[in-house]
């Protein structure tokens, strides 16, 4: 079977390029391409042969009409059912847009007065449904991570499939949902190696690449 091949976005946000590659590498059966989504929105040539498109950027501003960006996200997201992976930072997106809440599932993201972001959070990541394909053969696993206090997911057709036992942050930390034609995952989960290097999270995101390109 060929490998799934899997478009990377990142943009607008620090990361720890090097470990978060190795787990990308890591996913023996994908091909990963990181790229801005800049250059993603504006490659006619290739955007559409990806499997699946796994977000790990934070554009935060709501993209003008007319604009690459806004004709991608309004009228090609989701339409010809290319798998979607939301990972952290990327859940913050274009602000309160009601566009993309249908994306992630999440009404309330960046609220003035409601957001607040919390570093070196110990988190007790608990399976809540290891029926689901993303979930099927994890464990509960421990990590330390950037958590957010920001809205649960509120939209129609969500599945909990991972919850958070922290001090503080969000309850529901991983959820799939169909949008479109498209299969969704998102995690709130994933600020730097002390995650990225966690084999039961390298085992959820490579689970959600897979679900996402109905490879599982």
């Amino acid at each position: 079977m060929e490998k799934i091949q899997v478009a990377v976005l990142v943009e607008n946000h620090e990361y720890d390029v090097v470990a978060f590659q190795k787990m990308l590498d890591s996913f023996a059966d994908c091909e990963c391409y990181v790229q801005p989504l800049d250059l993603f929105v504006r490659d006619s040539k290739n955007q559409g042969a990806y499997d699946t498109v796994l977000w790990y950027n934070m554009n935060i501003q709501i993209p003008e009409e007319g604009t690459p960006l806004r004709n991608y996200v309004q009228d090609k997201l989701g339409a010809d059912g290319q798998g979607i992976v939301l990972v952290h930072h990327a859940l913050l997106c274009f602000g309160d847009w009601d566009v993309f809440t249908g994306v992630v599932g999440v009404s309330a993201r960046r609220t003035d007065g409601m957001f607040s972001y919390h570093m070196n959070v110990p988190v007790k990541c608990v399976v809540q449904n290891g029926d689901h394909p993303v979930a099927r053969g994890l464990r509960d696993f421990d990590i330390v991570d950037e958590t957010y206090v920001m809205g649960e997911p509120d939209q129609p057709g969500t599945d909990i499939l991972i919850t958070a036992e922290c001090e503080v942050g969000g309850k529901n930390i991983g959820w799939a949902r169909e949008y479109k034609k498209s299969r969704v995952f998102a995690t709130a989960s994933g600020h730097d190696n002390r995650v990225y290097a966690n084999a039961d999270y390298r085992k959820l995101i490579h689970n959600a690449i897979q679900w996402t390109s109905r490879r599982c």
